[in-house]
């Protein structure tokens, strides 16, 4: 059975900086393609981020540009999303993904990802 699970979140001021990490079993970090996602209320979920290990490719949404980068630690198979200058507007729930395989590129496509974990709650105040 594969799992991912995220951890991190929490409560932050404007300004303010979380890591959020994803511990997967049951699949490897390593040859695959992760990707991070969000969804703030009544909104839909969106792309932040996304990794491909084969060639160490980085995609990121342009509201993050800067300010989010990515890191694994493929020993312990985990990914971990480093949040720095946080704004009220990166409030959500963050969501990790990831689809087996060899690929050059990422993207934000839901479907492209095979597992998700169950999401991370991340609150920004003003």
């Amino acid at each position: 059975e594969v799992q991912l699970v995220e951890s991190g979140g929490g409560s932050v001021q404007a300004g303010g900086s979380l890591t959020l990490s994803c511990a997967a079993s049951g699949v490897t970090f390593e040859n695959s393609v992760v990707g991070w996602f969000r969804q703030a209320p009544g909104k839909e979920r969106e792309g932040v981020l996304c990794f491909s290990s084969n060639n160490a490719f980085t995609h990121y949404d342009d509201s993050v540009k800067g300010r989010f980068s990515i890191s694994s630690d493929y020993a312990k198979n985990t990914v971990s999303l480093q949040m720095n200058d946080l704004k009220p507007e990166d409030t959500a729930v963050y969501y990790c993904a990831v689809v087996s395989g060899i690929f050059l590129l990422c993207d934000f496509e839901d479907g492209d990802y095979d597992y998700w974990g169950q999401g991370t709650q991340v609150t920004v105040s003003s």
